[in-house]
């Protein structure tokens, strides 16, 4: 296999994820930053739609987007399980990451590539308005304080299992703290959680 690597947090969930699961696979590096994943030969036989990262396999298939190749790597690397050893618990890390992922990595993603990030990627696709930028922040972190009141006990977002929804929280919200979003002062879990993941090898992958 091999992983199409680049700077970023989508290719980073991908590296941990990885690194708990004691995967040592190849890797080649793609130049996001001056947008080699955007032109061919990546955008053109690895991933039409120009995005990082993705997993070649050993017959030439590639899988993309982050989750579906978690996906993957959970099923042909079962131990230690991070999706769920059981039907309820793949239902229950799913439905996490999937509110994750739409409640919390979009808006803080979008409200990044509006303002900050606005010269690196209004040349690769259609942003929304520089205005909206302080929505969307603001959009995402209501949904960190109220993914932060519901976790109130727990180790980890799926109780004490820790799962790819803590490996998806965990490496967006250490982007948003390089960008500008850091940490809402108000929330009460998320500082002490973000420790014990921060504390883990696998984050430093």
């Amino acid at each position: 296999m091999k992983f199409y690597n680049s700077v970023g947090p989508n290719p980073h969930v991908v590296r941990m994820f990885m690194a708990e699961k004691g995967l040592d696979i190849p890797q080649q590096q793609v130049d996001l930053m001056k947008g080699e994943n955007r032109q061919p030969p990546y955008a053109q036989k690895v991933n039409v739609a120009g995005q990082m990262p993705a997993l070649e396999l050993d017959d030439g298939t590639v899988v993309c987007e982050i989750t579906a190749i978690c996906e993957y790597l959970e099923e042909i690397a079962p131990q230690p399980v991070l999706i769920g050893a059981t039907p309820a618990e793949r239902a229950e890390t799913r439905m996490w990451t999937r509110r994750i992922d739409l409640n919390i990595v979009e808006p803080l993603t979008s409200g990044f590539r509006a303002a900050e990030g606005r010269a690196l990627f209004e040349s690769r696709f259609r942003l929304v308005r520089p205005e909206a930028a302080e929505d969307l922040k603001a959009i995402a972190k209501d949904k960190i304080l109220w993914l932060d009141g519901l976790m109130e006990g727990r180790d980890f977002v799926c109780g004490d299992r820790f799962s790819l929804a803590d490996i998806l929280l965990f490496c967006f919200l250490a982007f948003g703290t390089q960008v500008g979003q850091p940490l809402p002062a108000e929330a009460k879990w998320l500082p002490g959680w973000f420790e014990r993941v921060k504390g883990r090898p696998s984050a430093a992958a």
